[in-house]
């Protein structure tokens, strides 16, 4: 696939690397202002655990919050260009859950970028089972 120069983000999947379910293995921003999110957790506005025990419970929120600090910036889901999504679970339909309730709720577009999913130990806050790391790209 070639490199549209007109476009500010190209998303590319290249020829002899396997399908993907929805993602591109490339993204390609043009010179430009980036904005990084930090790992965005499944708390509430007053610091509390949304979703205990609950793995889709918790990424909506993570997905809610997402939004919110994207909104911040002047940037929406389609200006992503880079997500990680961490699951403390080793069960794969644990995080093929999470990731297909994330692409099917608002911030859906954020993941059609280069994108990884993870299961992990644990993270930070007690009770944590979903975080979103997000990078965008922002208008000059």
């Amino acid at each position: 696939m070639r490199i549209n120069p007109a476009h500010r983000i190209n998303r590319v999947q290249p020829d002899g690397l396997h399908a993907t379910p929805g993602y591109h293995h490339v993204t390609v921003v043009e010179a430009g202002r980036t904005a990084h999110l930090a790992g965005q957790c499944p708390l509430d506005v007053s610091g509390d655990l949304v979703g205990a025990g609950d793995p889709l419970r918790q990424a909506d929120q993570v997905a809610a919050n997402a939004l919110v600090a994207l909104a911040a910036v002047g940037a929406g889901p389609q200006d992503v260009v880079r997500s990680v999504v961490y699951v403390a679970s080793d069960d794969r339909s644990v995080l093929a859950a999470v990731w297909a309730r994330l692409n099917a709720g608002p911030l859906a577009g954020a993941f059609t970028t280069a994108s990884t999913l993870l299961g992990v130990t644990v993270l930070g806050f007690s009770g944590q089972l979903v975080e979103v790391d997000l990078t965008a790209a922002l208008d000059d």
